[in-house]
């Protein structure tokens, strides 16, 4: 039996800061050679959180210990009962499903972490084996427990320099002097999204950046917006909720009685600058000419905050962004990469990029994974 004949399937699940659903994505895996695994995307899809549901998860940091406990169970059920369907519907047989989880608390200083959705609901809801709790052995180690998506952009997006996450908050990744670095630039949609339920609580997003484009810059805000400690403390470093609450939103509340619009405007500028400070500064000691970005996630889809990064960028750097399954999926389809390492028994998560004191296999394991390591084995992937 040789590897080009055998195929593993694999099953990704993100939950994001913004609390716009659950990602669902089914991945192809094949084994080539030479540590390489080509990959992919069956299908996909997002299970849009209703707002009993986006409340439950968004309150769950400030609940009693037993609740968040319920809370966990709870989301793992519902990350059960959405594969099941989702495999009904495809019709397919999945070897293992990796879970992100959902970012309760981030704390890497204070060295913890918490994703809920309990790997043990989910696979006693699905009967498949399922690795879950991703970054609590990096945390463990010293690291920053995130971002662990680098480890994906270097083996599965191999083809771009550097690849941009606007997600809940935006990562980057790339390779410098050969050693791969990675981390969180600044917050994004956990901002844009608070403000456009200013206008209305039943507005999620604004819709291309539209609002956003209508308002002007507030100048005293964008400055004391780039004077955050943050943007200047030198890498591993990542963001959680607890910073924004903490260090951001402050700041815009200085301002609450401007327009909406104007606060959108100058926060869409404000990320625009950060994120081209990171980019142009790889782009001034890369050996290519014209380094490519990846650009990825709901924030690729706000046409204005695009607009803007580009106009900085200028010509140094080409900015692409790809079909919607990659901007919606690519964390997802990641972490079932993620999975399939933590069960191949190899690196997933990168010291260079959390600070941790060594590279490490991240994710407790629920379940029989024998028939998947026997797969493993016919493809002389491990011995």
């Amino acid at each position: 039996m040789t590897a080009n004949n055998i195929d593993i399937f694999g099953i990704g699940l993100m939950s994001g800061t913004s609390l716009d659903g659950l990602d669902i994505a089914l991945v192809k895996f094949n084994f080539q050679k030479d540590n390489y695994w080509k990959h992919e995307t069956i299908a996909t899809k997002t299970i849009n959180y209703s707002t009993k549901e986006q409340k439950r998860l968004a309150e769950a940091s400030i609940s009693s210990p037993i609740d968040l406990i319920k809370t966990s169970n709870w989301f793992g059920d519902f990350c059960g009962d959405a594969i099941n369907e989702f495999i009904k519907f495809h019709q397919v047989n999945i070897d293992f499903i990796a879970s992100h989880g959902h970012t309760v608390f981030h704390m890497p200083a204070e060295h913890y972490t918490l994703q809920i959705g309990n790997g043990a609901n989910i696979y006693a809801k699905t009967a498949i084996p399922v690795i879950a709790d991703f970054r609590t052995v990096d945390i463990a180690l010293g690291g920053q427990g995130a971002p662990l998506v680098p480890i994906g952009d270097k083996l599965l997006f191999s083809d771009f320099e550097l690849c941009l996450n606007l997600g809940g908050i935006a990562n980057i990744s790339f390779e410098k002097n050969k050693e791969y670095i990675a981390y969180d630039i600044c917050p994004i949609n956990i901002v844009l999204n608070y403000l456009c339920k200013q206008i209305s609580p039943e507005l999620a997003y604004d819709n291309e950046g539209g609002i956003a484009q209508s308002g002007v810059i507030i100048p005293l805000l964008l400055k004391k917006l780039n004077s955050l400690d943050y943007y200047h403390a030198p890498y591993p470093k990542s963001l959680g909720k607890e910073w924004v609450d903490k260090d951001f939103f402050p700041i815009i509340k200085q301002f609450e009685l401007e327009k909406v619009a104007d606060l959108l405007h100058t926060c869409v500028v404000h990320f625009s600058e950060q994120i081209a400070r990171v980019a142009l500064d790889f782009s001034a000691s890369s050996v290519k000419k014209k380094p490519n970005l990846l650009v990825t996630g709901g924030g690729a889809f706000n046409k204005f905050l695009i607009h803007h990064i580009e106009q900085r960028l200028g010509n140094h750097i080409e900015l692409v962004v790809p079909d919607s399954k990659i901007i919606n999926y690519k964390e997802a389809i990641i972490f079932s990469f993620l999975g399939l390492l933590r069960i191949c028994n190899s690196t997933n998560a990168i010291q260079s990029v959390t600070g941790a004191r060594q590279d490490s296999i991240g994710g407790a394991i629920y379940g029989n994974i024998k028939g998947l390591i026997n797969k493993l084995y016919h493809l002389q992937y491990i011995d």
